[in-house]
């Protein structure tokens, strides 16, 4: 009985031991299973041996709240500060009746792809606009624009028309500047042409815009009912560009209603207004400021505020000036600060100039101003990073 005690213990005691040794060989092997693997190169200095880089994704620039240019398409395409500008809107192309798309010459489709190329380097988009008051063939774009989307086929044509210039040109969409339809049925054909352009533009993520008037009277403040949009047409677009300037011409030619401060609240007003009633979101709103200034003498012309600047740095903050023989009106750099916090108190979007290259260059700029602003009520960059992809 003893010795079958004895040869148990041993045998307790062997396979005690063999299973220490077990997972001790056990956990070395899985150390080294553990290590990442490496290419190995024999005879390498170890400087040689480096790991794959691991290729990070590409980021992309979303703008938390906007900050369009337009620029003019005779306008030396080396004068945009892109740096400050999410969005660039060449203007303009011009409408044929049946639905066309012109060119005004070689320059400015030079220009259009000179200004693509250096609003890459600053992910600033790049939309293209069609339309605005006067047209290449002269006289008002309307009598080109409505004739255009009224008729389905030739609506069609240029819906088509200005989806392929936008893919050529590798665009990142198109601005609608129609001024201004006047009727029911302008207003119905517009909103048709916006559904249609939508529905070919956003499949291939790019932006579609709309110019609109301000529609408020600079003189009594009150609503204009010579201009009619329906408000559904807002649901296809992404900026709604308010044209919150170009008063002095509301009852009597008067210069300082060019866009003081009081008319533009209630512009401001009308559209938070509209949009809430017609539960459309107010990010699409984008207030519209002047970067030119307009003449109390009518006979004289209007001048940019580079021009104002150049004369005198100190006329930076101010809204008048006397130049000239006369005096002119325009938003100077506290206005526009001003403006800026008017249009975010009331949810917009962001802002919108005409046109960036009236703007001064420098510390002064007034895209400079309104960028540096809109950063510090947003408690943020105006162009922010995100994965692209993500």
């Amino acid at each position: 009985m003893k010795k079958r005690y004895l040869l148990l213990s041993l045998v307790i005691a062997v396979t005690f031991i063999g299973g220490i040794l077990t997972g001790v060989l056990f956990s070395k092997n899985n150390q080294k299973q553990e290590r990442p693997s490496t290419l190995i190169i024999e005879n390498a200095p170890k400087s040689a041996i480096k790991p794959n880089p691991k290729e990070l994704p590409k980021l992309n620039k979303v703008p938390s709240k906007v900050l369009i240019g337009y620029v003019q398409d005779y306008r030396d395409p080396n004068i945009v500060d892109y740096s400050k500008l999410t969005h660039v809107i060449f203007s303009f192309v011009h409408p044929t009746k049946d639905g066309g798309v012109m060119f005004n010459g070689d320059l400015p489709l030079k220009n259009l792809r000179t200004v693509v190329k250096k609003a890459e380097k600053y992910d600033t988009k790049v939309m293209l606009a069609i339309g605005g008051w006067y047209h290449i063939k002269g006289g008002e774009s309307y009598n080109y624009f409505k004739p255009a989307i009224s008729n389905p086929k030739s609506r069609a044509k240029l819906v088509k028309e200005l989806t392929n210039i936008a893919v050529r040109e590798k665009l990142d969409g198109i601005d609608i500047d129609f001024e201004h339809p006047r009727t029911a049925a302008d207003a119905k054909n517009l909103a048709a042409f916006a559904k249609e352009l939508s529905a070919q533009l956003h499949p291939k993520k790019k932006e579609l815009s709309i110019a609109v008037n301000s529609k408020i009277h600079a003189v009594t403040l009150t609503e204009v009912g010579f201009i009619q949009y329906e408000p559904t047409m807002f649901q296809y677009v992404d900026h709604v560009n308010i044209m919150a300037y170009d008063g002095q011409w509301d009852g009597g030619y008067n210069a300082a209603n060019l866009s003081p401060y009081p008319y533009t609240e209630k512009i401001v007003n009308y559209w938070t207004n509209l949009f809430d009633t017609h539960k459309l979101s107010k990010e699409k709103l984008v207030l519209g400021v002047p970067s030119y200034a307009q003449p109390e003498d009518p006979k004289i012309k209007q001048v940019s505020f580079a021009a104002i600047i150049n004369k005198n740095p100190a006329y930076a903050g101010k809204d008048t000036v006397k130049m000239n023989g006369t005096t002119y009106h325009y938003n100077g750099g506290a206005t526009m600060k001003k403006k800026t916090r008017l249009a975010l108190d009331h949810g917009f979007g962001g802002m919108m100039m005409w046109e960036v290259g009236l703007d001064a260059q420098g510390s002064h700029s007034l895209t400079g101003t309104i960028s540096s602003e809109l950063k510090a009520l947003n408690n943020e960059p105006v162009k922010y990073y995100t994965a692209k992809g993500y």
